[in-house]
């Protein structure tokens, strides 16, 4: 329980219910970041983004990524995505997901339309730089290492051809 003091509902006129973003491409910037455990034993990044310009400036909206997950092409997703951001708002390397923080982007929600038993909802579908700068040059990493989805998967080899499968 929390104490709240005295309010009175009465002097406050409500807030109105909000519809979801339309789909479009919006500045925004990551507000909040945390780590947490999926329904299936993983983790994944949660995301709380902001728009911060425009018609919609101060709405929220979120994104997930599942870097740490038994599917490897989850991982991959979530880690292509990581990089996604990175690249966009100029941090190439990142230990604390507070790093990316507050930083301008340029990013593209869709909407996924509701189903039978939920509603429709925003997905975002990439992240670019804010300024329509091209984002920095991807350089892939040194050949004696492992690439990144084999080091998250344990090293587990995918043929090529099933790495894309849905």
């Amino acid at each position: 329980m929390a104490d709240i003091g005295n309010f009175d509902a009465s002097a406050v006129e409500p807030a109105a219910p909000r519809d979801i973003l339309p789909a479009g491409k919006y500045i925004a910037h990551i507000v909040k970041s945390e780590m947490s455990k999926t329904s299936k034993g993983g983790q994944m990044l949660e995301l709380e983004l902001e728009v911060i310009d425009g018609q919609f400036a101060r709405r929220h909206f979120w994104d997930r990524l599942n870097l740490v997950n038994s599917n490897p092409q989850a991982v991959e997703i979530a880690q292509r995505t990581l990089s996604a951001i990175c690249h966009a708002v100029g941090v190439i390397k990142v230990s604390d997901s507070e790093q990316l923080h507050f930083k301008p982007m340029l990013v593209t929600v869709k909407v996924k339309p509701a189903e039978e038993k939920y509603p429709a909802k925003n997905e975002v579908g990439g992240y670019e730089p804010a300024n329509g700068a091209k984002a920095a040059a991807y350089t892939p990493p040194a050949a004696a290492g492992a690439p990144a989805a084999q080091v998250a998967t344990g090293g587990a080899k995918t043929a090529p051809w099933k790495r894309n499968a849905a």
